[in-house]
């Protein structure tokens, strides 16, 4: 048995296992196809067939370099992948095709894969891979996986390569993809040797894991093919354990440091958000009001005693006020973003597992730890409060704020207000869904009016990326299939997600996309008003959203008047689809 190539599009007809599209079966030597047999793929005729090698025996025992990474990855806990085959990939799609726990799901754009990669991350704390091919398909990751490491968000990226590494000019699909991907992983390779490929992927995984980051490897599509021998695709490695824990000198040092406080406050930021039961715990212990950073929202649900509410651009002045009061500001897994303006001129209680982000203000004790870990710690040691004035002091803060929020959200001025729209999803989404948010107005108003009655949400931090909201609903479906999902976005960062769409239609991924349809980047237009610039190329001409939404196999409603918008929005949670809500809304944030 030997194998043919066609000198044309360099098609291989494999005498083994002949060629199913024309119903030549197995076996037949390419002497025996009849003359009039055209290449399947260009439609050459057979003259231009030149014999390249011998067919390798049926039964091989040895898998491919593909099939040993996807397995190793499987062992890891990576099942699930996201993104676009191609040329440069069919290895690797093929070994996660064959392979019974893994899963891939083919996005339309790979930005949205990679977005969608970092939010499954973040919603579960399991790593996700990108996979796709070399040059343009690597290139369009860049966003999704920026995204990832501003975030410390762990992902993989596997990426195709050409056979011949850096040809030069000419190369087709070819670019240096160790070089591209250098400023945004915490580990970076091309597998050039094959023995090399299980070791590669488990520094890989591990450095993902472990440093919080993006991982990618690039193979070269010729040893994507190759066969491994067994010595060589052996699991070698483990995940180390991850948990931080103080010294006894540091723990005793914060002891005192909270027992000298009368006025503390508790700052929790997203490295809270796993730990929220031990968080009120030592609130109550220590009898200090909470506040959260906006990534941190819905750690605890508002109406909490304890919490008083977010600090930050889209928090209330009575939070700024009673963490500038504060004689003790203790931060809990905080990363101390320019959003959320920690004040660093008071004596500050840090508590974080990355050493790097310790040591913030003039008058800091730093302790290195899971916050779990040290929360445990301190309620081991610290006695109960003798005051109890936290409540009254959270009383004092969010009593002025819902005011202000409930006046805004009874306009019923149309276009629909964002208050009104915040009010009426606080009221509807469950308590059990999983919320994606987009960047700009939309997510704005979603910080300072959606009221959290202890549903999981996701967004887009310190990139802070417009289009991240679509493909993180899908992410958080694919997730939480059991749970209901809500993306709410923006016109403007919609249409840049859109095309995937189809994606949650072809996989059944039911889910209410509230588009805040303004017309307008309004974000944008916010900031043109912040520094006295002029509005400027901010408007936008945008679909029929709810056209779109039935072209593609789901459904949408076109919401105009305010009290259409709560019935509008269950009727869409009660669809078996994929469903845009349509709201047109007002761009200006305040009348």
């Amino acid at each position: 048995m030997a194998v043919w190539k066609c000198n044309i599009c360099g098609y291989l007809y494999n005498e083994t296992t002949g060629d199913p599209t024309s119903s030549i079966p197995p076996g037949t030597p390419f002497a025996a196809i009849p003359d009039t047999w055209r290449c399947p793929i260009c439609h050459a005729d057979k003259t231009v067939f030149i014999q390249v090698s011998e067919a390798s025996p049926e039964g091989t025992p040895f898998p491919t370099v593909s099939e040993a990474i996807i397995e190793n990855l499987v062992h890891f806990g990576i099942t699930e992948y996201f993104g676009v085959p191609g040329t440069s990939s069919l290895g690797i799609i093929d070994a996660i095709r064959k392979h019974e726990r893994a899963n891939f799901t083919l996005f339309r754009h790979e930005e949205n894969a990679a977005m969608a990669a970092s939010a499954y991350n973040k919603l579960t704390g399991k790593v996700a891979a990108c996979v796709t091919i070399a040059g343009p398909g690597a290139t369009n990751l860049a966003t999704g996986l920026y995204d990832a490491k501003e975030d410390r968000a762990s992902v993989l990226s596997i990426n195709g390569q050409v056979e011949m590494q850096y040809a030069g000019p000419g190369g087709f699909q070819e670019i240096d993809q160790d070089a591209f991907f250098r400023p945004v992983t915490v580990y970076n390779n091309t597998i050039y040797d094959k023995k090399m490929a299980v070791k590669i992927l488990t520094v890989a995984v591990q450095h993902a894991i472990v440093r919080s980051g993006v991982a990618q490897i690039s193979v070269p599509n010729d040893i994507q093919k190759q066969e491994i021998a067994p010595e060589h695709t052996e699991i070698r490695g483990v995940i180390p354990s991850l948990i931080v824990r103080p010294d006894a000198l540091t723990i005793q040092k914060a002891i005192e440091l909270i027992a000298s406080s009368k006025n503390p406050v508790i700052l929790a930021g997203w490295g809270a958000c796993p730990y929220s039961d031990l968080v009120a715990s030592f609130a109550e212990r220590i009898d200090a009001p909470v506040l959260s950073t906006f990534r941190a929202k819905g750690i605890f649900p508002d109406d909490h005693p304890m919490y008083a509410g977010i600090l930050g651009t889209v928090g209330s002045s009575g939070a700024r006020t009673m963490v500038e009061k504060a004689d003790l500001l203790i931060t809990l897994g905080v990363g101390f973003s320019k959003m959320t303006r920690v004040p660093e001129h008071i004596r500050i209680l840090q508590i974080d597992y990355d050493p790097l982000r310790l040591g913030k203000g003039k008058d800091t004790l730093p302790v290195y730890g899971d916050v779990g870990e040290v929360i445990l710690e301190l309620l081991s040691k610290l006695p109960t409060s003798s005051h109890t004035h936290a409540q009254e002091k959270v009383s004092a803060v969010k009593k002025p704020w819902e005011e202000v929020r409930r006046k805004e959200a009874e306009d019923l001025s149309v276009p629909i207000r964002p208050p009104f729209i915040m009010d009426v999803l606080s009221r509807v989404i469950p308590p059990d869904a999983i919320i994606s948010i987009d960047v700009g107005e939309n997510g704005w108003w979603f910080g300072r009016n959606f009221r959290t009655r202890g549903q999981k949400f996701v967004m887009s931090g310190y990139l802070a990326t417009m289009g991240f909201g679509f493909p993180g609903a899908i992410a958080g479906k694919i997730a939480y299939p059991e749970k209901p999902v809500f993306c709410i976005t923006g016109d403007g960062g919609f249409a840049m997600a859109m095309g995937d769409f189809v994606t949650a239609v072809k996989n059944n991924l039911p889910m209410v996309v509230i588009v805040l349809n303004n017309h307008e980047l309004g974000m944008i237009r916010v900031e043109q008003q912040l520094e006295q610039y002029p509005n400027f190329a901010t408007s936008l001409h945008n679909p029929d959203f709810v056209m779109y939404a039935r072209s593609c196999g789901g459904d949408g409603i076109r919401v105009e008047q305010p009290d259409v918008l709560e019935p509008a929005v269950k009727w869409a949670m009660n669809q078996q689809c994929p469903v845009i809500v349509d709201v047109i809304t007002d761009p200006r944030r305040f009348p």
